[in-house]
């Protein structure tokens, strides 16, 4: 048994189909082939690429299949998880903001949302999406969509964090939807003199002893070139890793078997 997390796939079906292929986890015909292996999905499935709707229904299909077969697929709610939801529900209903004119449906078109999508969006999509978890814990790891310490104003615990996001995402508070969306937009908390300590907050509280989150694309961090990237970004004195490839922009869709550690 072994464990995988992938960063964010933004629509690429195609691409996450040949990346699991390549590691094993789906065979020829894109079902799963993992066994009892355990994989993650990080969050961000939709927006920015042509089939996310197609990307959702993948995962949900190899959920089945991996459960039947001893093992597991689960995804962690990312940003455009939030804003797509968001959509959804809210459409161009105004949000109250101190900044200008603000909705979900003009974040949601600043970002890369696509209306088909949003059209082939079904009830048991939606519920789905909005039972999906922020935080979890595997093999040590802390799971993470966003590299912040946001997370933290939901809940001192992993359960309670969920529990409070489950309930917000329930509810019909324009304004509470608006505050996950925006707080799961922050990133690059362990990153710089304090990226180590602002870690080791997280992992003391959450639990695990390494982060892993996507979001913020590797590329970025290293001041390279999205298709220079070749794996990876372990950084926050080995406390966190960074796996959004940036397939969007021409990067790898990265699967990373846990743990991971660096070439010498």
């Amino acid at each position: 048994m072994s464990v995988y997390v992938v960063g964010d796939v933004h629509g690429h079906r195609d691409a996450l189909v040949d990346a699991l292929r390549a590691e094993g986890l789906v065979d020829s015909d894109g079902n799963w082939a993992g066994a009892e292996d355990r994989l993650w999905f990080l969050g961000d499935f939709t927006d920015r690429g042509p089939d996310g709707v197609g990307v959702i229904d993948l995962v949900r299909g190899l959920q089945a299949q991996a459960a039947e077969a001893g093992g597991s697929v689960q995804m962690l709610l990312g940003n455009h998880e939030i804003l797509l939801l968001g959509m959804y529900h809210f459409g161009d209903r105004p949000v109250p903001s101190d900044f200008g004119p603000r909705s979900f449906a003009r974040s949601w078109e600043i970002n890369g949302g696509l209306l088909s999508d949003q059209d082939r969006l079904t009830p048991e999509h939606i519920e789905w999406l909005t039972a999906r978890p922020l935080v979890a814990v595997d093999e040590d790891h802390l799971l993470l969509h966003s590299d912040t310490l946001e997370y933290l104003d939901w809940g001192e615990d992993i359960d309670s964090i969920n529990a409070t996001a489950h309930d917000i995402l329930s509810g019909s508070n324009i304004e509470d939807w608006w505050d996950v969306w925006r707080r799961m937009t922050t990133r690059y908390a362990f990153r710089g003199p304090d990226g180590e300590e602002n870690a080791d907050r997280l992992l003391d509280a959450l639990g695990g002893s390494r982060i892993v989150h996507g979001h913020s694309v590797i590329a970025d961090q290293l001041g390279i070139h999205p298709t220079q990237i070749e794996g990876p970004y372990l950084y926050a004195g080995g406390k966190a890793l960074g796996i959004d490839g940036g397939l969007f922009v021409g990067g790898p869709c990265l699967v990373v078997k846990l743990p991971f550690e660096p070439e010498d």
